[in-house]
């Protein structure tokens, strides 16, 4: 499991961070992964005890710290003993997940489905009315 190099991109798909080694290198293609505060390129070489943050579509951001190096990947159980996540990290996205859990469904706010004839007729009354003010 351990070896002495591994690629960011690499590590951060070994350790099932992403789908896919292309998703992982396009993550840090677009400054959305960092290393030590410092943006990362994929073939930048990860050491134990490195801080990685990953931010992800959302915004979330993941502070992890290394604890080993793979460049294979593994079962789930396996790749989460690849880092450790700070207590900091968790608690913020504890606190995301509540607000998410709180907050209004989004689809409420749409209208319910296609307008109706009734409806229709009603939109072309009043556009009709604007057009003789």
């Amino acid at each position: 499991m351990s070896n002495e190099r591994a690629r960011l991109d690499r590590w951060l798909w070994a350790a099932r961070l992403f789908k896919t080694r292309t998703a992982a290198a396009q993550a840090c293609d677009r400054q959305r992964v960092r290393v030590n505060d410092l943006a990362a390129k994929p073939a930048r070489e990860l050491h134990i005890g490195d801080r990685v943050a990953v931010r992800d579509d959302g915004g979330a951001v993941r502070l992890l710290v290394v604890r080993a190096l793979s460049v294979v990947r593994g079962p789930a159980a396996v790749a989460q003993g690849l880092y450790e996540e700070t207590p900091e990290s968790v608690a913020a996205r504890e606190r995301a997940r509540q607000a998410r859990r709180l907050a209004p469904e989004p689809a409420a706010a749409l209208a319910q489905g296609r307008p109706t004839k009734s409806d229709r007729r009603a939109w072309q009354r009043w556009s009709a009315s604007v057009d003789d003010s």
